[in-house]
């Protein structure tokens, strides 16, 4: 669990005022927003051994929920609960061991996520937003999920997302006072964006830049592939949101799409972060038989490749050049595309 000492370690510097983003930290440097740091204080009050086990079992019972969320929002479901979320732990338990076993944060924004979804679907819009903003301060990506409320659900959706932003971002004045919060914010962005070049070449990076970094080498022709490649990502969701009137339930494939892009498109993809493709996956396995053998072929070939290449199981040099080949990353993005052929059949 050596990302929660991470966050316990900056939980103890939040509650003593002292600066939570030190280059000395090396690759466990804290990365998260001010606001994490202060939430996290409590657990530096405790025992290791003993936070740790709080925080694994939070994880565990989280992780529950946002399986059974991810199958219980899925309309017009043709299989049953049972079904439908032992696929999902299946094909997904790659992603979820690894969370587990780090002490990550990605299951927490993943349940913060489901739960918006299932608040816009009985018409809570403002809370949708709300728990979106929340889920800005676990990981910041969660607002690519922001203009697709506010388009699909109107401003005061996006207002209310917004409130909590600002709120959180002032929260950490009541330890560090005005200026020394500014001074947070300002070493956050320094540290997050002078960190994200160095990390594109890992191993275990499978985002859209690392992949084109990983091809092409670090430069200007991989960050030019880079932009296209997202522009193109982001246009495909906009293409299955002009198509949400052919269905009767549309929220809930453009969550998933949604989600799952967002591994991609932050330039710090972790493979694990991978988890939130739960929905994706979950919408897909329901939709199988009606899908087209190509589909099935290729939605399966995906799957195959992204959740069952195990490092346990292939050796360390046969890894390392499936890593290095970005088979995830390509992986990934046919599960994309295969979520997002099921608006143009019709499907969800």
């Amino acid at each position: 669990m050596v990302d929660f000492d991470v966050y316990r370690t900056a939980g103890a510097r939040a509650l003593a005022a002292e600066p939570l983003y030190r280059a000395e930290d090396g690759h466990y440097q804290f990365k998260y927003l001010p606001a994490f740091a202060m939430v996290m204080a409590p657990f530096a009050r405790i025992d290791r051994e003993a936070a740790q086990a709080i925080w694994f079992a939070l994880s565990t019972g989280l992780l529950t929920a946002f399986v059974r969320w991810s199958v219980r929002g899925l309309p017009e479901r043709r299989r049953s609960e049972p079904v439908l979320a032992g696929l999902a732990v299946l094909f997904m338990a790659k992603f979820y061991a690894h969370e587990l076993t780090l002490g990550q944060t990605n299951i927490m924004l993943g349940c913060l996520l489901a739960g918006a979804l299932l608040a816009v679907q009985i018409d809570q819009p403002m809370v949708a937003g709300a728990l979106i903003g929340a889920a800005a301060f676990v990981k910041p990506y969660a607002l690519i999920l922001l203009p697709w409320l506010a388009f699909t659900y109107g401003m005061s959706a996006a207002l209310s997302c917004s409130a909590v932003l600002v709120l959180g971002l002032l929260f950490p004045i009541l330890r560090y006072g005005w200026n020394g919060n500014l001074k947070l914010l300002a070493d956050w962005y320094r540290t997050v964006t002078e960190s994200t070049t160095p990390n594109l070449t890992s191993a275990d990076n499978i985002s859209l830049a690392a992949m084109w970094a990983k091809w092409l080498g670090p430069g200007g022709v991989a960050a030019g592939m880079t932009a296209l490649s997202s522009l193109g990502a982001i246009s495909l969701v906009g293409m299955v949101w002009l198509r949400r009137l052919r269905v009767g339930s549309p929220d809930y494939l453009e969550f998933a799409l949604l989600m799952i892009l967002i591994p991609l498109l932050s330039p710090q993809g972790w493979d694990y972060l991978l988890l939130l493709a739960t929905p994706a996956v979950v919408c897909l396995m329901d939709r199988w038989p009606e899908t087209s053998r190509g589909w099935q072929v290729a939605s399966g070939l995906a799957l195959i490749l992204m959740s069952f290449t195990l490092f346990d199981l292939m050796g360390r040099t046969l890894y390392a050049h499936f890593m290095a080949l970005s088979i995830v990353t390509v992986a990934a993005i046919s599960l994309a595309l295969a979520v997002a052929q099921l608006r143009w059949k019709q499907l969800a």
